[in-house]
């Protein structure tokens, strides 16, 4: 079955690498990463298709060692498959192949991360995670909205994408953490119907951990969600976030969740001047391994 869905895999093995210790073979594996290289519908600078790429080579740079965790990536079994050939162009079938990987990983049991590309690609995810887990919360982090019922009239877009998640699991399952910006329209959807918390990430994320204990819950991470300072490498920057300290304490601390997957998106390596951003993903991918995999 895996072949049969991942039979155009592009192998990034001696293209990009593949990530830290991420040498296990798919079937013995806790946790699979997976790229998602797709940038069809974003609405300022183009080029996060080539995020996941970006973040396993800035990986090199990170010890496999986690000192706040005091955890190694050695202790867990991890399968980098490395990206989905997607259609260039075709949103719909790129959405449609997408969820059909995703899938599988869910079905195979395994602990799925995904490296992005634009955030679009999260709702083919969770929508398959939702069909494993029907009371599923997402916990979505970013520095926009992502309300819209459409983008100059396209109703799947990367500015849309958090709307379709809220119709398909209910906006009261959604819980959206440093939010910042947004159309009007958008703000008063997100305060009347999903939980909204504007600006900070880690203070409201501690006080909603009892709420969320005991559900599955899906983390969404657009990594501009961090202020530009710290991750300039992203199509539609957006000034007043986060530290990346502040980004990395708020995954750590939901890792006392039952979190049953993760995706990172919308870094773009031809804005990131000195790797900063991919760096800082590539950190939050390997926190993520260690909290949520090694540990359980």
């Amino acid at each position: 079955m895996m072949k049969q869905i991942f039979s155009q895999w592009h192998n990034m093995t001696e293209e990009h690498g593949r990530f830290l210790t991420a040498g296990t073979n798919y079937e013995e594996a806790q946790a699979v990463l997976l790229g998602l290289p797709m940038d069809y519908t974003v609405s300022y600078q183009p080029g996060s298709r080539f995020g996941p790429g970006a973040i396993r080579r800035a990986s090199v740079v990170l010890e496999e060692y986690s000192p706040d965790l005091d955890g190694d990536l050695k202790d867990s079994l991890i399968c980098d498959l490395g990206d989905l050939a997607l259609p260039i162009g075709n949103v719909a079938a790129a959405l449609e192949l997408i969820g059909k990987a995703a899938r599988q990983l869910f079905a195979d049991g395994k602990f799925p991360i995904f490296l992005g590309g634009e955030h679009l690609v999260s709702f083919p995810v969770i929508r398959e995670a939702y069909t494993f887990y029907p009371d599923l919360a997402v916990l979505h982090l970013d520095a926009h909205a992502d309300l819209r019922t459409d983008y100059l009239g396209e109703p799947f877009s990367h500015a849309t994408v958090m709307r379709k998640v809220a119709e398909l699991i209910g906006p009261n399952c959604l819980y959206q953490l440093g939010i910042r910006s947004g159309s009007r329209e958008e703000w008063a959807f997100g305060r009347t119907y999903t939980h909204m918390y504007p600006n900070a990430v880690l203070e409201p994320l501690q006080g909603i951990l009892p709420e969320l204990q005991g559900r599955p819950v899906y983390i969404s991470l657009d990594i501009d969600v961090a202020d530009p300072a710290f991750a300039p490498g992203t199509g539609t920057q957006e000034p007043g976030g986060c530290s990346s300290n502040e980004l990395l304490a708020a995954l750590r601390t939901a890792a006392a969740l039952n979190v049953v997957g993760l995706d990172v998106v919308e870094v773009c390596p031809a804005l990131d001047f000195g790797e900063r951003t991919a760096i800082l993903a590539a950190k939050l991918v390997r926190e993520a391994l260690i909290a949520l995999v090694s540990r359980r």
